[in-house]
């Protein structure tokens, strides 16, 4: 029986590994609601369908699905995908599932940040959120594993990155946002992040993807591929705001040293063509207040860099940009000679405010 552990996984020798490490398994939630997904969820629903099938070729799938689409579920994925019934707010497991952590022996715990809907009543992007809050503990207690529940510190998965052996990448415009933890300073959430993920550095960007409606989640511009190798979503147009992000995001890179003392070799990811909200997309979408309306003309934060690393693949999102989608492909081959790239046409998802990386969340193998 999974119980709260009162200690922390820096005091008992549990670590976050790096995304690139052996999984046990994935972690995914059913999208539904209409008021961010259009045409009542059914076209997110396919692209998500698309990437657990993907994902499942090389390591199991778990879909949490609400009581009501449940039988839509488990009849419209594979039966070799695990579908359990978990109520949630949205779909986005990386940032309100488990942080998964383990020590050397293989032992497996999960930590159960608190989360706010990127915000909370400040500028959060949903009202409630209380289901997503629950879902990390749900998911140890699915699981069995005993976990650390953070009783106030607002954090969600998507906003670090770590390399697995003591350094984790963060955003200033995420983690220092006056809707996350206001009353702490950069060194005592720095303490946080080092008490829960056992990493002993701590590099800070400026920024994310430009217009990244999650303040700028780090997942969005970087991705640890490997210790001392990040990929960074990239622009070479000095016209578009996101250059000054990514060209300030490069140099900090490039001029830091991780935990172990290594100069960090950082790959960059042309971000696509703007991805723009057509007529019909938003027209598609309920509205309702307390949630950010999807608009025509919007710009959303489209980045080659929200990729999911599984056992033996990459699942890349690609939006039909044919140039910059297959340039992202051979680089990233290159970075991951032994993976297999799948690529998913990934638009679907992006209207929903994330990608691939946002919908997924990676349990490490606690066998090796």
């Amino acid at each position: 029986m999974s119980k709260n552990i009162l200690s922390t996984p820096r005091e008992d020798g549990f670590r976050m590994p790096g995304e690139f490490e052996k999984h046990e398994g994935c972690w995914m939630i059913w999208p539904e609601r209409t008021d961010n997904w259009r045409l009542g969820a059914k076209p997110a629903q396919a692209a998500f369908i698309e990437v657990a099938k993907v994902i499942s070729k090389y390591e199991p799938v778990t879909m949490c699905v609400s009581d009501k689409q449940y039988n839509v579920a488990r009849e419209l994925l594979p039966s070799d995908i695990r579908v359990i019934e978990v109520s949630s707010d949205d779909a986005w497991m990386r940032d309100v599932g488990p942080t998964f952590v383990i020590n050397d022996t293989g032992d497996l715990r999960a930590v159960d940040w608190r989360f706010n809907a990127w915000g909370g009543l400040l500028d959060g992007l949903y009202f409630p959120w209380d289901k997503d809050d629950k879902i990390a503990r749900k998911v140890a207690n699915v699981e069995n594993l005993d976990y650390y529940k953070l009783e106030s510190f607002i954090l969600e998965g998507g906003s670090i990155h770590v390399d697995g052996e003591g350094t984790c990448i963060v955003t200033e415009a995420c983690l220092l946002d006056e809707s996350r933890n206001p009353d702490l300073s950069k060194e005592e959430i720095e303490t946080y992040l080092k008490d829960y993920l056992n990493v002993s550095k701590i590099i800070w960007l400026k920024n994310g993807i430009y217009l990244d409606e999650t303040n700028e989640h780090v997942d969005n511009i970087i991705h640890y591929c490997a210790p001392g190798v990040v990929a960074l979503a990239w622009t070479d147009d000095e016209t578009d705001p996101q250059y000054d992000y990514s060209k300030a995001a490069y140099e900090i890179l490039s001029n830091e040293m991780d935990s172990k003392g290594r100069c960090i070799e950082v790959v960059k990811l042309h971000i696509p063509d703007h991805v723009i909200v057509t007529k019909e997309e938003a027209d598609g979408v309920d509205s309702v207040d307390g949630t950010l309306p999807r608009m025509e003309g919007d710009r959303q934060a489209a980045s080659y860099a929200n990729f999911y690393i599984a056992n033996g693949a990459i699942i890349l999102p690609i939006f039909g940009d044919e140039k910059h989608d297959k340039l992202a492909a051979e680089i990233l081959q290159t970075v991951f000679p032994d993976r297999v790239i799948e690529t998913i046409y990934a638009r679907e998802i992006i209207l929903g405010g994330g990608n691939i990386h946002c919908i997924t969340q990676q349990q490490p193998d606690r066998r090796e």
